[in-house]
């Protein structure tokens, strides 16, 4: 297989796109960072949070959890109206 790009764009590229870039790879978290756009969040998806959390901890220890897109969607019909 041969690449139409020169080495050195190839890393220009990956440097650019890269995961370790993108996901913020190594970086420190703080507490009150990671839970800031929950305790910021309406109460309505608040209170999908909680629940699909808790639906999640339940399906959790299950050997082969099914149905949880299904769950997760009549939990966000049920909160929010139409």
């Amino acid at each position: 297989m041969n690449l139409p790009y020169q080495p050195s764009q190839i890393a220009a590229i990956s440097s650019l796109l890269g995961e370790k870039r993108a996901s913020g790879y190594g970086r420190k978290f703080s507490s009150g960072e990671v839970n800031e756009p929950i305790a910021s969040a309406p109460p309505e998806v608040r209170q999908i949070i909680d629940r699909v959390l808790q639906l999640e901890k339940e399906k959790m220890y299950q050997k082969n959890p099914r149905n949880i897109k299904d769950d997760i969607l009549i939990i966000i019909k049920e909160t929010i109206p139409q």
